[in-house]
Parts: structure tokens; sequence; C-alpha cells
């Protein structure tokens, strides 16, 4: 068989996790908490299945699942989504967002994609012959260089990927950055991909500049958020798009054809849960407790670091430790101090390596002790 990604090898969040499990390490590296999800949650979807809501949903997903999330949307953002035409229950955000892809690129078609990147991203765009151009991202504050994307732009360039709040290094996409995203996709008339999943986990007072509130730009993009991200429960893998109807229409017709509908009960459940804004309200202050606690705790370490703004994920500079390559850095730290983390080259354009880790600290305040009590050993 002529493998269709000859280049692709397993994710680096499987090999780190493998890893942690075969030294006994804490496994800071993959995205996950250590903690169980509101337990009403868990209820609610236990009487989803006793009240009989066992077989396929409908294709688009549960109506009132989708009221809820167009009602959330549009209250947020100023918005004006249609439950009807505009929201799709999907297997996660990674689904949508290669749904995304899939009903949008043609061979040869250029797709923007700013690094570091989620490495769900470019294996997509391969995959229907596309080409992705990486825009690198830098440190220490990541922001997006506008005039570097717009001369990256092309005859063939179709779609940019955006990813706020930003996996992994914490930053958020400001007000002004959105305004130019906007104004580039609608004067080259391109496409859009905003990967959300991190919405409800933003720091500081800040707020979250969905692509939903600006309206030239919501006519062009594609959304994709996380419920497993927001409420603590990734194994269940539920997310949603929303795009208007025009690109709705195609996505659907790969959406039907892949996976057709997602699970029921989860999405009944999920439809009474959303009724009560604070379940993702009230997310922010929870996480930036996390944040602030592991900070803290690694104050006094040789680590250097920018407080993230959002997700929860911390970056750590590890360049006044070690010369060392971050995925020999990882693995070491893994081996022999037992604490997995995520090498960051493995997301950079060329695998850039700025001699940096990211770290997951969705855990348990005594995960982080012991975490914070190893990295301050070094």
């Amino acid at each position: 068989m002529i493998s269709k990604l000859p280049e692709l090898t397993t994710t680096i969040f499987t090999v780190m996790s493998k890893m942690a499990q075969e030294y006994g390490a804490i496994n800071l590296s993959q995205g996950f908490p250590d903690f169980h999800g509101d337990p009403l949650l868990v209820d609610l979807v236990e009487r989803a299945m006793r009240e009989g809501y066992n077989q396929y949903a409908p294709m688009p997903g549960d109506p009132q699942l989708r009221a809820q999330i167009a009602s959330k949307l549009n209250n947020n953002y100023g918005s004006n989504y249609s439950e009807e035409t505009d929201i799709t229950i999907t297997a996660g955000a990674t689904q949508a967002i290669f749904t995304a892809i899939a009903a949008s690129i043609h061979k040869g078609d250029e797709v923007i994609v700013f690094s570091p990147a989620y490495d769900c991203y470019e294996p997509a765009v391969s995959l229907f012959e596309g080409v992705s151009r990486q825009i690198q991202l830098r440190p220490p504050n990541y922001s997006p260089d506008w005039e570097e994307v717009e001369r990256s732009i092309g005859p063939k360039t179709k779609m940019i990927i955006v990813n706020s709040p930003h996996n992994p290094s914490g930053m958020l996409f400001s007000k002004e950055d959105m305004e130019e995203l906007q104004r580039i996709s609608v004067k080259h008339q391109l496409l859009v991909i905003s990967d959300e999943v991190y919405e409800h986990i933003i720091f500081d007072g800040n707020i979250h500049n969905s692509a939903a509130r600006f309206p030239e730009l919501a006519e062009r993009t594609f959304i994709t958020a996380s419920f497993g991200k927001t409420f603590h429960n990734t194994g269940w893998k539920i997310g949603y798009c929303a795009a208007p109807k025009v690109l709705m229409e195609e996505f659907r017709k790969v959406h039907q054809y892949n996976v057709f509908s997602v699970n029921h009960p989860i999405q009944k459940a999920l439809a009474t849960y959303l009724q009560d804004a604070q379940t993702y309200e009230d997310l922010a202050a929870f996480y930036q407790q996390k944040r602030d606690l592991f900070l803290d705790l690694i104050s006094s370490s040789r680590f250097k670091y920018v407080p993230s703004k959002g997700t929860y994920f911390q970056l750590l500079d590890y360049s006044e430790i070690s010369s060392e390559g971050d995925i020999a850095f990882a693995e070491w730290l893994t081996k022999e101090k037992g604490l997995a983390s995520i090498p960051t080259s493995v997301f950079n354009a060329n695998g850039e390596d700025f001699h940096q880790i990211r770290l997951c600290f969705a855990k348990k305040e005594e995960t982080l002790e012991q975490a914070a009590a190893i990295l301050n050993s070094i």
C-alpha cells in the first residue's frame, strides 16, 4: 500500500504519554485533567440513557443542544447563528476541523497555519492534497505579524487556520488581531477555521475575541469548539462547529458520511447542562487558580516563563538549565526526573527549537505540587 501521509509519525502526545507510563512519571504532557467532571453532568447522561436516548441522534445534532449552542454564541458574541442551519455537533473539535478542511480544500489549495500549531491541522490539509504554508510565531509573546501573513498570500491561498486561546503558547488573539484577520480574509476572499476549544479558559480579566464577534469574518469562518475540554471529560469526544449556512451545507455533506451523528445521551445531557451559564462562566477563575498556584510553586526554579493568558498549558523556557534540544530534554525529564512534558519544536516550522517545554496544569493540587518539586530540584 502506498501511504497518503508518508512523512507522518506517531503523535508526540502518544509518545510522551506512553513514556510517562513506562517510567512512572507524572504526566503533564497530554492535555487532559486528572480530576473528575461535574457529577451532575454524569447523572444527566445516565438519565438520558434510561429515558431511551440510545439510538442515532439527528445527523446535525440534537435540536435542543444546537439551540443552546446558538443561544450561547449569540448572547456572548453578538452573533446571529441559527440552530437549524449553522450548528453541527461533532465527535470532538478535531473531527470538526478535519471535516471543515475536507469540505473546503482541493488539490493545490494553500492553507496558512500559524506555528506552533496543534498537530491535526497539517495532516488533514495534506490528506486532501492541499499545501500548508507555515508562519512561525516567536517567543516570548507569540504575536502574529499580519504584514508577513499578507505577504504569504498567493493566488492559490484558500484558507487561514487560527487558534485562540493558543495551544501551546497560551497567547490570545487581541481585538486588533481579529480585525486584521477579518480585513485580510475579506480582501483576499479566504476561508477561516477558528479553533476556539479553550474559549472559556482565559485569565487576568481578558476576553475571548471569537470570530463570531466580527460579522464579516464570521461570514467566512468555521468555528470549532470542544465540550470535552470545557467540561473536563476529554474521553467523551464531543464538540461542535458553527458556520454560516452556505459553509455548513458543505460541512454536513462530509459529516454525514464520516460520522453521521454523535453520542446521543451525552448530547441530551449537555442540552440540559448548558441551561446554567455558570457551568462554563466559572471556568476562567477555576483554571486561573491552578495556573497561579503552579507558577507560584515554581517561582524559585531556574525555568523562565511568561504566564499563560489562556488554555490550561504553560510554556517553560529551560535555556538557562541545558543546551540540549527540547526533545532530548523532555525525554531526560521524563526518564530521569519523573515528569512528562511536551517538547514544543514538534509544533514549529522546520522543527525550530526555542528550548521550551509545554506543561498541562489541568491537574489536582497535589499533582501540581509534586511536579513543582521536581522542577525546583533541577
